[in-house]
């Protein structure tokens, strides 16, 4: 009887270790498995770019392509102003790449001697003015801008589609009191598609990219006021040979198509 007894506590006991074991190899497994670049095929890593906000649409397709082409490696983008991205870094967050929508704004991050190496102006843009779809107000170019009760929306001074348009409405000699100041040209823009404003001092790629709400009006002033676009590898990138990889995919005949269909000019 009590052999009998030690015979079931002793299976008992096996059939425990088993269940618990089973379920430690289950966790393992499904951690191994989860998403992100610890799970990716070869065991790649997360380059981190930081980019301006008008460059989201194409990058994101960008960086789509690069996973694509890079097979284990995943890139993640933290899109904004050029000018808060420029002191983030300076500030010591990580990441691998900078692409800025002005000189001004990298000169920055190089002046800190945060840049691996010489920024690359890789594309250019210009100013347009975005209104609803079919601009209601009959908006023709920059002096209608000043016509009492027209509502602005234009860029803080500090980034660099709000010095652009500074920069174009002195050249047009417009003076003008915006009802918003962005902090990036997609809130300039946002506050168009949202009917809050009449018109805003946009990029002519965040205008493309948002036609199915806004109409782009150019304007001859827009030469005066264009953005070069730099990139560089920052020093202490994480993953630098991502990082060149990223920036050198960027640049190649492929970025290039992409950039250009989204409304860029090549440098």
């Amino acid at each position: 009887m009590r052999a009998g007894r030690l015979r079931t506590v002793a299976a008992t006991a096996v059939v425990v270790m088993v269940v618990v074991l089973t379920g430690l190899t289950g966790c393992g497994g499904g951690s191994a498995g989860s998403s992100g670049s610890a799970g990716r095929s070869g065991g790649g890593s997360t380059v981190t770019v930081f980019a301006a906000a008008s460059l989201t649409e194409s990058f994101t397709r960008l960086g789509r392509d690069f996973e694509a082409a890079n097979r284990g490696t995943a890139v993640v983008f933290n899109f904004a102003g050029s000018a808060a991205l420029a002191a983030q870094i300076n500030q010591g967050a990580p990441a691998d790449v900078f692409a800025s929508a002005a000189t001004r704004n990298m000169a920055t991050v190089t002046g800190a001697g945060n840049a691996a190496g010489d920024p690359v102006v890789f594309v250019r843009n210009q100013l347009v003015v975005a209104v609803p779809k079919g601009n209601p107000r009959g908006v023709a170019g920059l002096a209608d801008l000043s016509r009492p009760g027209l509502k602005v929306a234009l860029c803080a001074e500090q980034v660099p589609c709000g010095a652009a348009a500074r920069t174009a409405l002195d050249a047009a000699s417009v003076a003008l009191t915006p009802v918003t100041l962005e902090q990036d040209v997609r809130g300039a823009l946002a506050k168009v598609r949202l009917g809050e404003v009449d018109a805003a001092l946009v990029y002519r790629t965040d205008a493309l990219a948002a036609t199915a709400d806004v109409t782009a009006v150019e304007f001859p002033e827009s030469v005066r006021a264009v953005n070069d676009y730099p990139i560089v590898v920052l020093r202490d990138a994480p993953h630098p040979d991502g990082a060149q990889a990223f920036v050198a995919y960027v640049r190649s005949e492929r970025g290039r198509a992409v950039l250009t269909e989204a409304g860029f000019q090549a440098p």
